[in-house]
């Protein structure tokens, strides 16, 4: 099955249980890291995510994984918040933290440069646009990664 194809599956698969409990499903991934695969689910809510809200989630889409059977190889079930410093996945990530600073990679270089941190000005429909030294227009096909830049 393609990666794709088995994340919307997975993602069919938690989602009532999220809305059931009340949590955003924020990011569904299915990734390989030193040879073990890894299925990692973060959620979301207003007054933020504990250990316990973790836990829940884990067994509650652990016991329906294991009757759906959807992943073929052993992996690592990991339910957590997305952080301080969460990834931006979606347009809708991105426009819930416009004004906030944000830390973009592009897959090769923009105007020269692989990388900026600045703040998100505005999202449009195939770019994103972040003020750091200068304002900088990102075609969303030329970020590799997106993150709030959150001082701890």
């Amino acid at each position: 099955m393609k990666k794709d194809a088995l994340i919307d599956k997975i993602t069919a698969v938690v989602q009532p249980i999220a809305d059931e409990l009340n949590y955003e499903l924020y990011y569904v991934e299915y990734l390989k890291e030193n040879g073990e695969y890894y299925l990692r689910i973060y959620i979301d809510k207003p007054d933020g995510i504990s250990l316990i809200d973790c836990e829940t989630l884990s067994r509650r889409v652990s016991s329906v994984l294991d009757i759906e059977d959807p992943i073929q190889d052993s992996y690592c079930l990991e339910v957590s918040s997305p952080g301080l410093n969460r990834g931006l996945y979606k347009d809708e990530h991105y426009l819930r933290f416009v004004g906030s600073e944000v830390f973009i990679k592009f897959t090769g270089s923009l105007d020269g440069i692989k990388e900026i941190k600045g703040i998100l000005k505005a999202v449009e429909e195939e770019v994103i646009i972040v003020q750091g030294e200068v304002e900088l227009i990102i075609p969303k096909e030329k970020i590799k990664s997106a993150n709030l830049n959150e001082e701890v």
